[in-house]
């Protein structure tokens, strides 16, 4: 059975004060509220897909990547909107990688990693 490979999937972040995580999904990240019906709750259309954004007692508990755009050859230009908009860039140490202005090139393919004001690990790449 393959129940769940014809099935849409949605990332899911947990944020602890919903009001500033509107400020920063719509105002910063320039993400559009798609729907917000369900209290505590917001939901962004990205792409074909959607990030859900919801209050939770263990918002900025993960410790991994939460959600990834693929941004393509507009990476670019994203991270430097996002930059002139006060969004702080992290730096990790890979082999065979160089870092520059928040991205890191490994060869050609671009990656940048931020946090939301809750600690969720936002992930843009060039693909």
């Amino acid at each position: 059975m393959k129940a769940l490979n014809d099935k849409s999937s949605s990332a899911i972040v947990a944020v602890s004060d919903i009001d500033r995580a509107r400020r920063f999904y719509s105002d910063i990240l320039g993400l559009e509220l798609n729907d917000e019906g369900m209290e505590g709750v917001l939901v962004y259309k990205t792409g074909a897909t959607y990030l859900v954004v919801y209050s939770s007692e263990f918002a900025g508990t993960n410790k991994a990547n939460a959600v990834v755009w693929d941004c393509g050859p507009d990476i670019d230009a994203i991270v430097a909107d996002l930059g002139s908009k006060g969004v702080t860039f992290e730096r990790y140490e890979m082999e065979g990688v160089s870092y520059k202005d928040g991205l890191h090139d490994a060869n050609g393919f671009k990656m940048v990693w931020f946090k939301d004001p809750y600690g969720n690990i936002l992930h843009l790449n060039s693909a």
